[in-house]
């Protein structure tokens, strides 16, 4: 490790100077057979990557009390359900999980309204009964590709202004 200059070193010490190696080793190359070749894969079925998406799921937990449950539906069930549209949201923008992600995917659905109107909870009641068992990931999973990409790439404030009147065309439905 090298001292600073002020650093005082005896005047009979040899000075260490840098010695490269002898050999300089091979470059590295993606020969393993589990290797990506490329980017990473990007498809149906294969999630919305980004990073710290367990996050989301803190903040989705601090937001629980906030939740109007009507319609038979648990509070696993909306939280389950509506970080799959969060976590979509964050890594659209290529970023880890905010509070606004979980606000609007809770909003568009209602989930922040004590008079949601009928229709929509009914439609939700269908949608997110038993999302929150960990078996039913293809079922939230549906609940997150149904959302537009309009509807996420939109601001909270304009999420809130739009909802619950356009409920159908915010979440896809």
């Amino acid at each position: 490790m090298s001292a600073p200059k002020f650093a005082p070193t005896p005047v009979l010490d040899v000075t260490r100077v840098y010695g490269s190696p002898d050999v300089a080793p091979a470059s590295w190359t993606n020969d393993r057979p589990t290797d990506i070749e490329g980017f990473q894969p990007a498809g149906d079925h294969l999630g919305y990557q980004g990073p710290d998406q367990g996050y989301a799921l803190l903040l989705a937990n601090r937001l629980r009390s906030r939740l109007q449950l009507i319609g038979g539906v648990s509070s696993d069930d909306a939280v389950r359900g509506c970080l799959n549209i969060a976590l979509r949201r964050a890594s659209l923008f290529s970023r880890a999980p905010v509070i606004h992600d979980l606000t609007i995917a809770f909003t568009i659905w209602g989930f922040f309204d004590a008079h949601s109107p009928d229709d929509l909870v009914d439609a939700r009641a269908k949608l997110f009964k038993g999302v929150g068992n960990v078996h039913h990931y293809a079922e939230g999973r549906v609940i997150a590709d149904m959302v537009p990409e309009a509807t996420l790439r939109m601001t909270p404030t304009q999420v809130t202004a739009a909802s619950p009147i356009s409920w159908r065309s915010l979440t896809g439905a």
